[in-house]
């Protein structure tokens, strides 16, 4: 199973945000990310009619998260950013050709794994993602934040 590129940079903008903790702007994630800015436009409107984020224009604008990290669940956010999540053709009955569907055992386990996954995701939120493990943090880089030095 491979998330989407959108669903990707939808969770990097979080985690941007998240630990950047005030407004950012989207050249900033854009330059951070290495990541293209008219992608990140698409993504960040789709974040705020959605409510993950709040984005004001003009002088003092920018983005910031519309809910508290502790809020949003990673499970329930990737299935949200997932336009589709068919894992195999017969998940979606309109483009269904395969002629074994609904015989076949496959398409049980496999939507027993997609479910698995997702609820292994829906263990963590977004202050998961943006806690610092032991000190060590090679995401605040992207912030421009200085990491500090632990003692041999």
């Amino acid at each position: 199973m491979q998330l989407t590129l959108y669903t990707d940079y939808s969770l990097r903008v979080l985690l941007y945000l998240g630990l950047k903790k005030e407004r950012a702007t989207i050249d900033e994630i854009a330059k951070a990310f290495r990541i293209s800015r008219a992608h990140l436009v698409k993504v960040v409107h789709a974040l705020s009619r959605r409510g993950y984020v709040h984005s004001a224009r003009g002088p003092g604008g920018g983005l910031e998260l519309a809910k508290a990290p502790e809020k949003v669940r990673i499970g329930r956010f990737v299935y949200e950013t997932e336009a589709r999540f068919d894992i195999v053709e017969c998940f979606d009955p309109e483009r269904n050709t395969c002629p074994i569907a609904g015989v076949c055992r496959l398409e049980e386990i496999l939507r027993d794994a997609k479910t698995a996954f997702l609820s292994s995701l829906d263990r963590y939120t977004l202050a998961d993602l943006i806690e610092s493990p032991r000190g060590k943090d090679p995401r605040r880089p992207l912030l421009g934040l200085e990491l500090p030095r632990v003692p041999k």
